[in-house]
């Protein structure tokens, strides 16, 4: 079986290592792979669980991950206890050795050539096998010699396919400003066992109290993923990907109690111990944190959401499909999907969270149906719909992932859009409707329409509110939740560009000074006391309390251009490139015109600098968008007319429907 074979060839250490096409973007080098040696010393009385490290995948294989079973596949061992850490015995730093592009600097990268004329066209590529040490060095070293002298001025010939892991001559010189964000990107590299895993969430040198900083989050670390994605540094995300893979599976619990199997950490950190005994090597522990430390003990939803949207990012823009297709990796979509998708009391199609379960990971009254969620949610109910391989065991799954799809699309376009005209529809509202055909079907008091509201929403444009639940709409503007209903396709064409005007027509308000606005408006007076509990660090127009995160740039960036609008992310990078590089890349900024540097905000914060730069990755290069945005599939648009047409409110009887939910 071709899955199984991959995976064994992952296993025994003889994957493929290159690739014949790109399938994200034309502008890519050779990517080559540093072979790390590593001694690993073995001890019987180790009770805990050991990892291997690889020197060629440069990826530590758990020992008992996998099994065989009788007919030769291999099936995973989903059940790791808590307890059984995983590690890695590694010699320390000094003693592993590989190739790097400075010397003895710790990247794990080597430059190669591509010809790139000012235009952004690229000679047709071929494919070249990776050679042995002494071959990278001989390139590295004839690729040094011929970019030296006129790097603004000439092109060198490639014969590879894919990505390098810096880049090669440049024709033009590179803005200083994304020279020292790529310099501080690769210096929040964490590694484990010697290969890249991922990024600490910030490199804060005038910070004394560390927190969980030091850390890498599956969420701050997807801008990241996307940048060294664009970059062609492909063994950074695929490692980050499989280890954290390996972390879902561990054994959770809180005060007795468990969450679902298919929980994803919210971070892990790699942990370095000196062996007993052995004073020259060190063994690595990934410690993971599914909540249990976290501010507020609070899952992380949103993890495998983004999670599996990364996963659909790499295939793509690796042209790598053979990490997707693993038995392992399908098994941990499978799990994040039945914990998403699970029965409940609920009566709407869209997942139930409580508050602080997303980039918002603190009290901000956003618990029940916050719109993040459903745009991660659908985004990664599609990409996972893309990747899950046709088999009789997914069947379910499926016919259960495409009814969700639909209802989910449905509730979020019917009953979370506003604009002008909504608005005055819901002021005329009537109340305390018992009928099936009720048009407040949620008894939505129309004194909830802030006075704000009516002087803020512009003629032209609207959005998707936060949140609603019964009695209950949360009318303030969540751009991530908006921006990703964009390059999701959870919103209509239309709500997407009406959303994009909004975003143009409140620029002074969204944007200003920085970009962006995490919510509009700020929680002021009695209403921040009783909804945040007087919460020191979300006050008013700071934090998440509409406060303006530089990050955000680069959904805005994939968005903007998914719509074929790049100028308004172009303007936007523009603002953030006046000031962010001074002001030692803030986690974000405060006051309403987001002029001051947050009050408790880190400084060299990493997705502040990884979104700027996908940001002016994605606008040199628009087609490299395409790996993050997913388009409606034909059969659910043909499914949401019909929805439509035959009036599913009106529909009741016994469960025979293949419509679970009601929308």
């Amino acid at each position: 079986m071709a899955t199984s074979d991959a995976v064994l060839q992952v296993l025994s250490g003889a994957g493929p290592r290159s690739f014949s096409s790109d399938l994200c973007f034309n502008n890519l080098d050779l990517a080559f792979r540093s072979k790390h040696i590593k001694y690993v010393k073995k001890r019987a009385s180790r009770h805990m669980k050991m990892l291997e490290c690889s020197s060629v995948q440069q990826n530590c294989i758990g020992k008992h991950w996998f099994k065989r079973s009788g007919d030769g596949d291999l099936s995973v061992n989903a059940t790791i206890k808590r307890l059984q850490l995983l590690r890695c015995k590694c010699q320390k730093a000094e003693r592993v050795s590989g190739v790097t592009t400075e010397g003895g600097n710790g990247t794990w990268f080597v430059d190669s050539a591509k010809t790139l004329n000012l235009n952004g066209a690229v000679n047709t590529p071929g494919v070249l096998e990776l050679g042995d040490t002494q071959q990278l060095m001989r390139e590295k070293e004839v690729l040094t010699s011929n970019g030296s002298a006129n790097k603004e001025e000439e092109s060198l010939a490639t014969n590879g396919a894919v990505g390098t892991g810096r880049d090669a001559s440049r024709k033009v010189s590179v803005d200083p400003t994304e020279e020292e964000a790529w310099e501080l990107l690769r210096d929040s590299v964490v590694h484990y066992c010697g290969s890249p895993i991922g990024t600490i969430a910030a490199n804060d040198p005038t910070s004394s109290s560390v927190l969980n900083y030091d850390q890498v989050f599956i969420r701050d670390f997807i801008p990241s993923g996307i940048a060294f994605l664009l970059k062609g540094e492909y063994d950074i995300v695929r490692n980050f990907l499989l280890h954290t893979l390996q972390l879902q599976s561990w054994e959770k619990t809180m005060d007795c109690h468990s969450p679902g199997q298919g929980l994803m950490p919210a971070s892990f950190k790699v942990r370095t111990f000196p062996l007993d005994g052995d004073d020259s090597a060190t063994e690595e522990v990934l410690d993971p944190d599914f909540g249990e430390a976290a501010i507020g003990r609070v899952a992380p939803v949103d993890s495998g959401l983004w999670w599996i949207i990364l996963l659909r990012a790499y295939g793509k823009c690796s042209g790598d499909l053979s990490v997707q297709e693993r038995i392992d990796v399908q098994t941990g979509i499978k799990m994040i999907l039945r914990l998403c998708l699970a029965d409940g009391f609920d009566m709407f199609p869209t997942l139930l969270v409580t508050d602080g379960s997303c980039m918002i990971d603190r009290r901000m009254g956003i618990h029940g149906h916050p719109l993040e969620i459903q745009a991660l949610f659908y985004s990664a109910l599609l990409c996972a719909k893309e990747m899950l391989a046709p088999e009789d065991g997914s069947a379910d799954l499926l016919r259960a992932l495409n009814n969700r799809l639909v209802a989910l699309s449905f509730h979020i376009r019917e009953y979370y859009w506003i604009d002008l005209r909504k608005l005055n529809e819901i002021y005329r509202y009537k109340t305390e409707e018992y009928s099936y055909d009720a048009v407040n079907k949620f008894n939505i008091y129309p004194d909830q329409v802030s006075p704000w509201l009516v002087e803020w929403m512009p003629n032209q444009g609207g959005y998707l509110i936060g949140n609603l639940q019964p009695a209950h709409m949360d009318f303030r503007f969540f751009s991530l939740g908006n921006i990703w209903s964009v390059v999701s396709g959870l919103a209509t064409r239309d709500q997407s560009n009406a959303i994009l005007d909004l975003i143009e027509a409140k620029w002074s308000d969204l944007v200003a000074d920085m970009p962006l606005k995490i919510c509009y408006p700020a929680l002021e007076g009695q209403e921040w006391q009783i909804i945040t509990g007087s919460d020191p660090k979300n006050t008013p127009w700071s934090y998440h309390n509409a406060g303006s995160w530089p990050t955000l740039l680069w959904q805005l960036t994939v968005a903007c251009i998914k719509m074929n609008r790049p100028e308004i992310a172009a303007r936007a990078v523009d603002i953030a490139e006046k000031r962010i590089s001074r002001d030692k890349w803030p986690e974000y900024y405060d006051t309403k015109k987001a002029r001051f540097i947050g009050k408790q905000a880190r400084l060299f914060q990493t997705w502040s600098i990884a979104g700027y730069l996908v940001a002016k990755l994605l606008l040199a290069d628009p087609s490299a968008a395409r790996m993050l945005v997913t388009d409606e599939d034909p059969e659910l648009v043909n499914a949401f007319s019909c929805m439509i047409s035959s009036n599913p409110r009106r529909k009741r009887g016994q469960k025979n429907s293949k419509k679970p939910f009601i929308v």
